[in-house]
């Protein structure tokens, strides 16, 4: 896991390093993937990135097993991204800021089908106005976000959330569909504390 790969000491590092590397730049040479530097990526993970649906992945980032990425996706530094997270980047393209935290079993899907009646869904392609999280984003486990969405900075949202319309800068959100329920900028330290522990991230 990225935080074990993170801790080792530097004997330790002397072997896991070159064989990061060796992956990162196997996965290059295979899509259209970019890597900063140190990042972390389990042999598990699942990136796809065709000509024209690039994923570009930040200095210090993590990538989590069993994470399946379908560009156009940007992880900004220090982002980590952790295990059976799902991200489909549409035609418009997930943005994540520096030092997000998305955690387990996660959804993000910058496309819509559309719904006309007068033919199957499936011959009526999609729509993508893209996903853009701002920096030091906190996503709790098993958090839907649809297309369109943008969260703003330190936003923290709780676990199970449908995320289905945009907030700004400093909100705790939670609930289906997602609501804002407070304002970091408003809570003293145990407050928020005693509020994160009822929502769950």
């Amino acid at each position: 896991m990225p935080w074990l790969y993170y801790s080792l000491k530097a004997k330790h590092k002397e072997w896991a390093s070159p064989w990061q590397q060796t992956l990162q730049r196997n996965l290059s040479s295979l899509e259209t993937v970019h890597f900063g530097e140190d990042c972390f990526i389990a042999p598990q993970a699942k990136l796809f990135a065709e000509p024209g649906r690039d994923i570009v992945v930040g200095d210090k980032t993590s990538i989590a097993a069993d994470t399946v990425l379908h560009g156009p996706i940007e992880l900004g530094s220090n982002v980590s991204i952790n295990h059976h997270v799902n991200m489909d980047g549409g035609r418009s393209k997930i943005i994540i800021g520096d030092d997000c935290r998305i955690a387990a079993y996660c959804n993000l899907y910058a496309f819509n089908h559309r719904l006309s009646l007068d033919r199957p869904i499936h011959q009526q392609g999609v729509e993508s106005k893209g996903i853009r999280l701002g920096k030091d984003v906190w996503i709790g486990a098993n958090v839907g976000i649809v297309d369109g969405v943008e969260l703003g900075d330190h936003v923290v949202v709780g676990m199970n959330a449908q995320v289905t319309k945009s907030f700004p800068a400093f909100s705790i959100i939670a609930g289906n569909p997602a609501r804002m329920i407070a304002s970091r900028q408003d809570m003293d330290e145990q407050a928020l504390a005693q509020l994160i522990q009822e929502i769950g991230v």
